[in-house]
């Protein structure tokens, strides 16, 4: 019996008056459909940001916009909803309406990023998230805020006079539920299991079934055009631009591998989102390609001399020193703290990093990770390499984690880390500087030599901090690329970036993406 006809004999009196206006639907349905709308577009605003991130990065910008633009195809959808209620006698029909659009710019949404992203390159930063946020994600949250007020009109008008404050009630607490079921399933289980596009796949499906309950006597032929379209998506994802640059999506990160050109040998690059996190000689593990990791391997073998040492990596990535070191170091022992088990199950498969019995591989929060040790464990040195697109993670940057950290060292022992900031002003690593110095005695700054050439605005610092300095202001490799590094003075870092009193990070203030706004919005974001 299709939504008409339904419409037509709903019954007598009160009730069947009211599903008649309904267009024969109740309440149920309009409950049960406001639930899932709310779901599916809560789903697909996380979904933006994980697609975002291979062009974009995963910033702060990134989801304060990607938020913006979503809520704002729901404002406007809100109001075009809105207005169709109160002008259409066919509110079943709009419905239907509604959710095939909502499905149909769900499933090209990805496709329209692709497109959208080249065009875009160079760009800075706030506009570009912007225009790819819009281009893929404003008109499905648009289609997705249209169907609240007519769903929401629909079930009052199938409820009794005296009960409509409650289902208006019902409603707004449904669309609430609906978002957070949305959040909690897409973010927790589909992007894990599914990757974006298979999310995107699915939630797409959603709206196009719902659409059918709506459809009256057109859900024949709306099946069978829905069933098409799933069946073509399913098989060929490419004519949706149902796919995405990932080799991997795990809960964390989109994770690539890629040949790295340029060496004149076999030589893989990960990348994490769209920040370069490593790149691996397949011959010699000990050959270091990317010039701050090189740096920091010298600047631990003035102080640490084979055959052993102890070291622990805050962040894997693509295993790069751990790797190298198993091989320099053959009596030495690493424990690696690693967030993602997808990075290192991809670093073993793909970079050619095989642990040996004597490193120890955690998978979690490095900073949880390293106070559960056994009370007695020290190092030679902890290595920070964990980012989150190009700032570290503010938990690993404050004055209480550096604490931890300095009782863990052994007498000597060096806290080294990378830091992507400004070249001229980096206002970040001189507060992160700062910080270190209320727990190490001598902080150092040191530049690959080749960064200070003109043009260049963005660098890799190498921080240091330890009980003891090392009693050097220039670096030459003793093997591979002649590189050159220097050590520049903290008071000039400090009087270039013209802070008397710079920040203090800790666990209560850690303004990261703030003394770093200059690096992030600039044009200068690949990896």
């Amino acid at each position: 019996m299709g939504v008409e006809e339904d419409a037509r004999t709903g019954g007598s009196g009160a009730a069947g008056k009211a599903r008649a206006r309904a267009g024969g639907i109740g309440v149920l349905w309009p409950a049960v459909t406001i639930t899932t709308v709310s779901a599916a577009s809560m789903a697909l605003e996380i979904v933006a940001g994980r697609a975002l991130a291979p062009y974009v990065g995963m910033s702060l910008y990134t989801w304060t916009i990607i938020i913006a633009v979503v809520l704002a195809g729901l404002s406007l959808g809100h109001w075009i909803g809105g207005r169709i209620a109160d002008r259409t006698a066919h509110l079943a029909r709009a419905v239907a309406w509604s959710l095939s659009g909502a499905a149909l710019t769900s499933l090209v949404s990805l496709g329209a990023l692709r497109l959208t992203a080249p065009a875009l390159a160079g760009a800075d930063l706030v506009p570009h998230i912007t225009a790819l946020s819009m281009a893929a994600f404003f008109v499905p949250s648009a289609f997705a805020g249209v169907l609240a007020p007519l769903l929401t009109v629909m079930a009052l008008r199938a409820a009794a006079e005296e009960r409509q404050g409650a289902v208006l009630g019902l409603m707004f607490a449904l669309g609430a539920l609906g978002a957070i079921l949305g959040t909690l399933v897409s973010g927790l289980l589909m992007i894990s299991w599914l990757g974006s596009a298979g999310s995107v796949g699915v939630i797409g499906a959603v709206y196009a079934l719902l659409s059918l309950r709506f459809w009256g006597a057109r859900a024949p032929q709306a099946a069978g055009l829905a069933a098409g379209v799933l069946a073509v998506s399913a098989v060929w994802p490419g004519a949706f631009g149902l796919r995405t640059a990932c080799l991997v999506e795990s809960p964390y990160f989109c994770i690539r591998v890629d040949d790295a050109p340029g060496f004149g040998r076999p030589a893989r690059v990960m990348a994490l989102d769209h920040l370069v996190h490593g790149v691996n000689d397949r011959a010699d593990p000990r050959l270091l390609l990317s010039p701050y990791v090189q740096g920091v391997d010298e600047l631990v073998a003035l102080r640490f001399r084979e055959p052993a040492l102890s070291a622990f990596f805050v962040g894997g990535g693509a295993y790069t020193l751990p790797r190298a070191w198993q091989a320099r170091y053959p009596e030495g022992r690493f424990v690696v703290a690693e967030l993602d088990p997808a990075v290192t199950a991809v670093a073993r498969e793909a970079l050619w990093f095989e642990p040996e019995p004597r490193t120890e591989i955690l998978h979690g929060d490095a900073r949880r990770l390293l106070q559960g040790l056994p009370e007695e464990a020290r190092f030679d040195v902890v290595f920070g390499d964990a980012f989150h697109d190009i700032s570290i993670p503010p938990h690993l940057v404050t004055a209480e984690f550096a604490e931890i950290v300095a009782a863990r060292l052994t007498p000597g022992g060096l806290y080294v880390l990378n830091v992507v900031d400004a070249l001229r002003s980096p206002r970040f690593t001189v507060s992160l500087a700062s910080t270190l110095a209320l727990s190490f005695a001598h902080v150092e700054l040191w530049l690959d030599v080749e960064a200070l050439g003109p043009g260049q605005s963005r660098t890799t610092w190498i921080v240091l901090a330890s009980d003891r300095p090392t009693g050097a202001r220039y670096l030459a490799a003793a093997s591979g690329f002649g590189r050159e590094w220097l050590r520049v003075p903290l008071e000039e870092v400090r009087a270039a970036v013209g802070e008397d009193a710079p920040t203090i990070l800790t666990d209560d203030y850690a303004p990261v993406d703030r003394l770093l706004a200059p690096v992030l919005l600039s044009a200068e974001m690949g990896g």
